[in-house]
């Protein structure tokens, strides 16, 4: 079993920055591929960015250029860097992890992972 943590969530003004960390226990997370999602109230969960092991990353068009999503394998530890927030990224974001990804695998697909963290809240203010 994974048990994943999320920390760094606040609340930031509009054109801020935060940096969301992910950390694992239980097993290693180095072969897992690892994820970013949000869930604003409302509305479903999206895709935000993921990693696969040798840190070949993906990200959802929202947040292309403004996110980056890294891991640290000594620490067990993924991170989210968010830069120039905006209004529309205010929502619960979950950390999440894929046991079954591959070499190159940094999935979009919720249904993907097996492990979920219990969110961080973000909040942007105009």
């Amino acid at each position: 079993q994974v048990q994943l943590v999320e920390s760094g969530g606040g609340l930031v003004q509009a054109g801020g920055s935060l940096r969301l960390s992910c950390a694992a226990s239980g097993r290693t997370v180095s072969r897992y591929g690892m994820g970013w999602f949000r869930q604003a109230p409302g509305k479903e969960r999206e895709f935000v960015a993921a990693i696969s092991w040798i840190a070949r990353t993906n990200y959802a068009d929202s947040v292309k250029g403004r996110f980056t999503v890294s891991r640290d394998n000594a620490k067990n530890t993924v991170y989210l860097q968010m830069n120039s927030l905006k209004p529309e990224d205010t929502a619960v974001y979950y950390c999440a992890a894929d046991p079954r990804s591959s070499l190159t695998t940094a999935q979009r697909m919720a249904g993907e992972y097996d492990y979920w963290g219990q969110g961080t809240q973000v909040t942007v203010s105009c």
